[in-house]
């Protein structure tokens, strides 16, 4: 393992992350959860949601805070998935959507997470987008139920990969296809 210069945490040669990535209500966390269990991988739970859920609501000053937690328990999945031999990471978030949902809802986001994220949002073998075709699903932590909204935070979760050329595809339909969609597209970084 190899530390990054930019102060964006461990990278491993050995250990590819997944990122699982997408605006709120696209079935993030059960993919995620169901790719971990498929190819025997350490999975790297949202820490933003356990925090909103222990504290009733999170704001700016959380944020740095959250993403140092993310970070830590992303690389410690790391070194447990070279420790076993797991050649994959799943992650049900990182950097960038914080700093992303930074941005939205507070109108800025701490410099330590924007560097953070644009450090780390390098150390990803593969994003997997989530489209907005799932219908929404009301949760107290959700805030853009309305079409438009999440079409806007369509367009912000692809463009934050496309304008740092980071390697995606998108993922849609029902949860199976969803399924079928990432088994293949991770079978393909082995190909």
């Amino acid at each position: 393992m190899a530390a990054d210069d930019a102060g964006g945490g461990a990278v491993s040669a050995a250990v590819r992350r997944i990122a699982v990535f997408g605006p709120e209500s696209t079935g993030k966390t059960t993919l995620a959860e169901k790719l971990a269990a498929h190819f025997n991988a350490p999975l790297v739970a949202e820490y933003a949601r356990e925090c909103w859920d222990a504290q009733g609501g999170l704001s700016l000053a959380d944020m740095l805070p959250v993403a140092q937690e993310q970070w830590r328990r992303e690389d410690a999945a790391v070194r447990q998935a070279e420790a076993t031999g797991a050649p994959l990471v799943i992650c049900d978030t990182e950097a960038l959507t914080t700093m992303l949902w930074s941005d939205l809802l507070y109108g800025g986001c701490p410099d330590e997470v924007r560097r953070g994220a644009e450090a780390r949002c390098r150390h990803y073998a593969l994003y997997l987008l989530c489209d907005i075709d799932l219908p929404f699903a009301p949760d107290p932590q959700r805030c853009f139920p309305d079409p438009a909204d999440r079409g806007r935070a369509m367009a912000l979760w692809r463009g934050a990969l496309e304008q740092r050329g980071l390697p995606y595809v998108l993922i849609g339909g029902a949860e199976v296809e969803r399924e079928r969609q990432a088994h293949r597209a991770i079978a393909a970084l082995s190909g």
